[in-house]
């Protein structure tokens, strides 16, 4: 799967590109993550990317020009022009589902924001996906392009060690939350881990996890699970 982050600091990738499952995911070539600096694309001396909004107001916001210029010449270098992601509290929610879809595409081009947003005409003339991490405003788009990349090399086959482990992590397939999870020492500051996990009975076990799973679930999401009370009729059967 291949991911082009376009940004205007690149080097705030390069940590977390060297770390964990996405750095041994690029070692054995199974992500390929390409940063562009949108700057590279801006006309002029200054190189300027940025202007004062026309109707007043604070802050600065993001001019088309470079933007569709990074764009245009990135896309062509693959096979796939890929899905263009904008990052953007205004976007969609990104979910588990969303998460799953995206992972479809092969390729993937991620437009990160900054200052006070993009000028409309990028939304506009190049039509991206817009993609919102959460209810939230973070400085740009650079962590939630991080999210993005997160999330969806776990679907990549062969990135995680054991493909199973996807089946019950929380939000999946089946809405809950994953269950309570233990390991060594069994006693730790008064707090036991639970005699069932230690029966060896796994049709027990399986019970306590879907159950868990379920109270866990209801105490995070009690709006997601509970539709509410059943309306009465308003004449009689």
């Amino acid at each position: 799967m291949r991911f082009d982050v376009l940004t205007l600091f690149p080097e705030m990738f390069q940590g977390y590109m060297g770390q964990s499952l996405l750095k041994l995911a690029i070692q054995n070539g199974l992500v390929e993550i390409h940063l562009w600096n949108i700057r590279d694309w801006a006309p002029g001396k200054h190189k300027m990317v940025d202007d004062r909004p026309f109707g007043g107001g604070p802050g600065m916001v993001l001019m088309p020009e470079p933007v569709f210029a990074c764009v245009e010449a990135i896309r062509p270098l693959a096979p796939d022009p890929g899905q263009l992601i904008l990052l953007t509290p205004a976007g969609e929610r990104l979910t588990q589902p969303v998460v799953q879809e995206l992972a479809q595409h092969p390729r993937l081009v991620l437009l990160c924001g900054r200052y006070e947003g993009f000028d409309e005409r990028i939304r506009l003339g190049l039509t991206p996906r817009e993609i919102s991490i959460g209810d939230f405003v973070c400085n740009g788009g650079e962590v939630p392009a991080m999210v993005v990349i997160d999330t969806t090399i776990r679907y990549v086959p062969g990135v995680l060690g054991d493909a199973d482990s996807l089946k019950e992590e929380s939000h999946t397939e089946t809405g809950r939350l994953e269950y309570p999870q233990y390991t060594r020492p069994r006693e730790f500051r008064g707090m036991s881990v639970p005699e069932v996990l230690l029966s060896g009975n796994h049709p027990a076990i399986a019970r306590w996890r879907r159950e868990q799973s379920e109270l866990r679930s209801r105490a995070a999401l009690p709006h997601e699970l509970d539709p509410g009370p059943r309306k009465e009729p308003d004449h009689e059967e």
